[in-house]
């Protein structure tokens, strides 16, 4: 793999893609949150040659699905950065975190408060997001990403399957949220949690977000899981990023691309480089490998 992203400089409709993976925020959606003009032709067209497309997203699986309404049949959401991956409403793989885990996320997270922090916890289960701040600031923020959501007294004690704890910060996440997490997460019990896979990583996924996750849960393992069961290749798959989350997904394709403007890691990390999602980046470049 390069050390920097190239630009694709021709394309010729010969590579076999069978499978287009997509980040939302900062990748399909262009700033203000809008869906590229000509995505419904392109998924429409997609589908006629038998091509898979899946979006790939932090958001939960509520929210995609409405998002993608117009040409959900078929599609397979990979959702809460991975840990959630929902086909025709039927749950294909989930890497839920280990019990306890999320409780002493959300305790961090009212401590941080206690001290002055501006930051709320979104613990993500499979049915629904729960939220214990109430204030319209931070339900804003939710809403955008969890249409699925409850205002509940205690986050700690929850009848769901948690996949993810989100963590809004109005000021900086990686300069606040997330080295009190990495703290957290370095005195929970390593070695019971290192022997189920559930060792918890701290994941920077947006200048104000947070995702505490299972460590064996990422876009990247998700996508490879789906390759495996339905049979497509890297060299088959097109995947588009712009983030950190989204550095193992770029692994697991050799027709990776980071989004014009991405994190400087997502550029070094992916193989090639498409416009802008302002500029319908991923649009084109699908256009363009596979003449459409």
């Amino acid at each position: 793999m390069s050390s920097a992203a190239s630009p694709l400089l021709a394309a010729d409709g010969s590579a076999d893609i069978r499978l287009v993976v997509t980040d939302m925020d900062g990748t399909l959606l262009d700033d203000a949150k809008r869906i590229p003009p000509g995505l419904w032709e392109t998924l429409a067209e997609l589908r006629r040659r038998g091509v898979l497309f899946s979006p790939a997203s932090g958001r939960q699986y509520a929210t995609l699905a409405r998002e993608f309404a117009e040409a959900a049949e078929g599609m397979v959401f990979i959702a809460e950065n991975g840990a959630y991956v929902v086909r025709d409403g039927v749950e294909l793989s989930s890497d839920p975190l280990e019990p306890g885990v999320a409780a002493r996320v959300v305790q961090a997270v009212r401590q941080l408060v206690h001290e002055g922090v501006d930051v709320g916890a979104v613990v993500c289960g499979k049915r629904s997001a729960y939220v214990e701040r109430s204030d319209e600031a931070f339900l804003a923020e939710v809403r955008k990403y969890y249409v699925e959501h409850r205002v509940v007294e205690d986050a700690t004690a929850l009848d769901d399957d948690v996949v993810k704890v989100a963590l809004f910060d109005f000021g900086s996440a990686a300069h606040t949220t997330a080295p009190a997490l990495e703290s957290l997460t370095a005195t929970l019990p390593h070695s019971r949690l290192r022997a189920s896979g559930g060792t918890p990583m701290v994941v920077v996924s947006g200048e104000h977000w947070v995702d505490v996750m299972k460590r064996t849960a990422n876009k990247g393992a998700a996508l490879r899981r789906l390759q495996r069961e339905l049979g497509i290749t890297p060299a088959q798959t097109m995947v588009f990023g712009d983030y950190l989350n989204d550095l193992e997904m770029l692994d697991a394709a050799e027709w990776s691309f980071a989004m014009e403007g991405a994190h400087p890691d997502v550029i070094a990390r992916a193989r090639h480089l498409a416009p802008s999602n302002n500029d319908n980046g991923v649009l084109r470049t699908v256009a363009r490998m596979l003449n459409l």
